[in-house]
């Protein structure tokens, strides 16, 4: 609560100005029964006109401002709670923006996603039910009871057994709902990410003639959710009818005992009357009470979810000091161990990485699927953080630096290609927010992505839409490095990211580099032995550990897992993956 609640920022004064113009609607309400038994009392039954327009015309002025006091407090109701949805969702996204990787593993995108949709509309439903109905409800009861006992403590006394009887409902209800409500925004996650998954598969789906699989596992989660809202709700509508009966008890017992005291003189037709009304308005006020209790029993799970990711604490903070300067491209791995905290085996990715690299350098990395080749090259941004040793840059462990400092000065084309709706110009500008078209030509010059760009009707202003779905694989990895480029880093990590294209435009794409970079330490991450054998020197991983780390000539004669590769890349086929079969003295065969 104190998590969602410090998300109310500039609408305090809505959240405190509803409640008070609400307190307004109530009183006027409430004496409106008491003027309506004067009325009757000392006008109708007395013969007297004057009494009759005078509490007439007062009853018209309270019924007024009721009006004016629930208005106001409507619109200010509603403006405190889509204010606080709003700040909900900008302070789960901004805490994701702040998120390392390591946290973002913990929630998948459509938990994230239902987080900031269903659970804050459902947060922001019950909040601007409390603002109005947990004010009202309560404070009409309240003073309704005190009417009603002025008038008739005796008849009165009838409400205990009403709301012992509401009381014992809604622990039962709230105590039974609780529970299954929190599966259910469990299996919303579910149904999104069939959706997410599906959608952004869209092509592989169709591909395999998939739909009718996809069709059926939708099918199932939405089953699913609808069995346990089905479980709910069945549970829920309880209130209704326990409500009801209760209602109508306590207006036939008053209506019993009220008759009663007519007869035997304690008792008014104006105050029976006024009593009639309060009555109403206290059972009124129980519905509303108990409709208030199945609201906050749905949202309460929903708030806990939201509270989850605000209360995340970030794995990685920057220092109170930090370095802003970077001093070159050196790169040093001091004993290095690695693991995913989240979601994964909980094994080491990486083990006892000692590596030293020096400015300017051309390294090559290359090993089989699972090697740990991505988890080195995250840790060089500090996308993750090491569980032991330290990874230093420009002679300075990396946590020691401004994070922003840092990666701007790391640049990494990482193996998923990400582009975004925008020109090919807005999505080049996300590596130099003002670069000018000139420098991002240029920079597409060294990817080789100028020559697709030019054969574009709009050239750099062609529509890119999301994800890139109207470029191919090839273009995308271009425009990405291109986009790298004009950080002008200290370090540039191409992780893979030359896959997609082909063996010509891959050499030129690396001549370019030693003739326009030489200065820029450049981490090559490939398959092919083509893409790194002309690299400085080349780091061999096998099974998250270095296997060899030297060049192409020395690595051939002395390293076996590298041969192997060669071999089986140069007889035109073969999965490097897989080590070639030995011979019986050892030597691929």
């Amino acid at each position: 609560m104190k998590s969602l609640l410090a998300q109310i920022k500039q609408y305090k004064a809505a959240f405190i100005l509803a409640p008070v113009f609400t307190g307004g609607e109530v009183l006027m309400e409430v004496l409106i029964p008491f003027i309506t038994a004067l009325l009757i009392d000392r006008g109708i039954e007395a013969g007297n006109i004057r009494q009759v327009y005078l509490y007439g015309g007062l009853m018209l002025l309270m019924a007024f401002f009721s009006l004016v006091f629930g208005v106001l407090a409507g619109r200010y109701a509603a403006k405190a709670s889509s204010g606080l949805a709003c700040n909900l969702r900008d302070g789960i996204y901004e805490k994701v923006q702040q998120f390392a990787f390591s946290n973002i593993d913990k929630y998948s995108t459509a938990g994230l996603v239902t987080r900031m949709t269903t659970d804050v509309t459902n947060v922001q439903n019950a909040c601007q039910m409390i603002l109005r109905i947990a004010v009202r409800a309560p404070l009409m009861l309240v003073c309704s009871l005190i009417m009603c006992f002025l008038i008739s403590p005796k008849l009165s006394s009838i409400f205990f057994a009403a709301i012992l009887v509401l009381a014992a409902a809604l622990i039962f209800i709230m105590s039974r709902t609780t529970r299954v409500f929190r599966q259910v925004f469990r299996r919303y996650d579910d149904l999104n990410a069939s959706v997410q998954e599906n959608i952004s598969a869209v092509r592989v789906v169709k591909a395999f003639v998939r739909e009718e699989h996809e069709n059926s596992k939708f099918r199932k989660a939405a089953e699913n959710l609808c069995r346990l809202f089905v479980k709910a709700e069945s549970t829920l509508a309880l209130n209704s009818p326990v409500m009801m009966l209760v209602v109508y008890g306590c207006i036939l017992a008053i209506s019993w005992f009220g008759a009663r005291f007519i007869v035997a003189g304690s008792l008014s037709t104006g105050n029976l009357t006024s009593l009639f009304s309060y009555v109403m308005s206290v059972l009124m006020s129980l519905m509303m009470l108990s409709m208030i209790f199945v609201m906050i029993t749905m949202s309460t799970a929903s708030g806990q979810r939201i509270a989850e990711v605000l209360n995340e604490t970030p794995d990685m903070s920057d220092p109170d000091h930090p370095e802003m300067q970077i001093a070159d491209g050196s790169i040093d791995f001091n004993q290095v161990d690695f693991s995913y905290k989240h979601g994964g085996s909980g094994e080491k990715t990486l083990s006892h990485i000692d590596l030293h690299i020096r400015s300017g350098e051309t390294i090559g990395i290359i090993g089989g699927t699972g090697s740990g080749k991505s988890s080195l090259v995250s840790l060089i941004s500090r996308l993750y953080d090491a569980d032991s040793g330290s990874v230093c840059v420009g002679g300075k462990d990396v946590r020691s630096y401004d994070t922003k400092v840092l990666r701007s000065q790391v640049a990494a084309v990482l193996q998923k290609n990400v582009l975004f709706s925008g020109t090919i110009l807005d999505n080049l500008r996300w590596g130099k927010e003002d670069a000018t078209e000139e420098e991002c030509a240029e920079a597409c010059r060294l990817a080789c992505a100028d020559e697709f760009i030019e054969r574009f009707p709009d050239g750099y202003h062609t529509w890119i839409e999301q994800g890139g779905s109207n470029v191919s694989g090839g273009q995308k990895q271009r425009l990405c490095i291109a986009r790298a480029l004009l950080k002008k880093p200290k370090i540039l990590i191409l992780d893979d990211s030359t896959s997609a294209v082909d063996t010509a435009t891959d050499a030129k794409i690396r001549d370019a580099f030693a003739r326009k970079i030489p200065g820029t330490t450049k981490l090559i991450v490939a398959q092919r032995i083509s893409s790194v054998q002309d690299a400085d020197r080349i780091l061999v991983l096998d099974g998250g550990t270095v296997n060899g780390f030297d060049t192409h000539e020395n690595l051939l004669k002395t390293n076996r897992i590298y041969r192997e590769i060669y071999e089986a890349q140069t007889r035109g086929g073969g999965d490097f993956d897989q080590p070639a079969p030995e011979g019986k003295d050892g030597v691929p065969a």
